[in-house]
């Protein structure tokens, strides 16, 4: 498959995987099946987060410090899924500017197949956020990219992001155009979509898509915008006896709704129930930590473990984001999840 010497052809077009090969003295990499790994399609962002140095005073001046970081749901997914050795493909937008570069060159250091990423003007959002004391955010505002570039790209190079890869993660809330050819394109190689949310009100005009979904995470705001009902002030027990109804008469094949302290709850269609809870840990920052949620139930999903095992593996990679200021969990092996390649 490869006329290039083996190195080349890992750094420009993907992953190797599934090691067979006789070994190689210059680069010791072993040839393999090529692999897409999980694709991740979504957006960049560039998050700017402010953090006081005293005790945070709503409506008034602040002194602190201000952080900037590569951030976006997607691309925080995709670091996450390298950052447990699994190599997957990022479909997305950067800007045509230096600060996309950065983005870029950052994911390929992280092992992330960058090939199908586009520099456009405009490719990248900002989210602007101010954390309080106990490192939960107390303000923020965001700008949202101009996503139709990846109609195009889909279009063209569609086939060959979607016909090898294991397993698809989508954000629901991009252009209602990208997230139909996604489908056609998973129903078309038989593939699993697992979707998330940056901002549900988008996403609940996408709402019918979830039909077509295997597995849909959220957090518990998220949930009741989605079934129009109020659920922050419920336990995970009494969520438990009234999202299944809700999740059966939706026709969503599984759906596992995030609690913060109190854990995650996983519903199956056939009314399966389940509660895995949190991993208790010192608070610094929650951004990212529902990312690195979702990274771990794609990630268990995606490599046959149960719905049960899989939001474990989540609650691991979050809890590991929540207790520092980073947006993305720290490095794992595989065979710390359980996972064979």
């Amino acid at each position: 498959m490869f006329k290039q010497h083996p190195q080349t052809a890992y750094r420009k077009y993907g992953v190797l995987l599934d090691t067979v090969f006789e070994n190689c003295d210059k680069c010791k990499i072993r040839k393999g099946i090529f692999r897409m790994g999980i694709v991740v399609i979504g957006a960049v962002f560039v998050d700017i987060k402010g953090y006081p140095l005293s005790t945070y005073i709503p409506g008034g001046r602040n002194a602190g410090r201000v952080e900037q970081v590569h951030g976006g749901v997607s691309r925080n997914v995709a670091e996450d899924i390298a950052n447990v050795e699994l190599r997957p493909t990022f479909v997305g937008l950067v800007d045509d500017t230096g600060m996309g570069l950065d983005v870029i060159e950052k994911l390929n250091n992280h092992k992330v197949n960058t090939r199908f990423i586009q520099r456009v003007p405009d490719g990248m959002g900002t989210w602007l956020a101010i954390f309080n004391n106990d490192g939960d955010v107390c303000a923020a505002i965001s700008k949202r990219p101009d996503t139709t570039p990846l109609i195009g790209l889909l279009e063209e190079q569609g086939d060959e992001i979607f016909r090898d890869c294991d397993s698809i993660a989508l954000e629901l809330d991009l252009e209602k155009e990208t997230v139909k050819q996604t489908l056609r394109y998973a129903k078309k190689y038989g593939k699993k979509v697992y979707a998330v949310v940056s901002n549900m009100s988008i996403a609940m005009e996408r709402r019918d898509f979830l039909q077509q979904i295997d597995c849909f995470v959220c957090n518990q705001q998220e949930a009741g915008i989605l079934f129009s009902e109020d659920y922050e002030h419920m336990t995970a027990a009494e969520l438990a006896k009234v999202l299944p109804e809700r999740v059966r008469s939706a026709q969503i094949a599984r759906m596992v709704v995030t609690m913060g302290g109190d854990g995650a709850l996983y519903v199956d269609k056939d009314g399966s129930t389940g509660i895995y809870p949190a991993r208790k840990v010192d608070v610094v920052d929650t951004t990212g930590a529902g990312d690195a949620f979702f990274s771990g139930v794609c990630i268990g999903l995606t490599y046959g473990k149960s719905l049960q095992d899989s939001c474990r593996i989540g609650t691991r990679l979050a809890a590991t984001v929540i207790c520092t200021s980073e947006n993305i969990c720290p490095r794992f092996m595989p065979e710390e999840f359980g996972l064979v390649q």
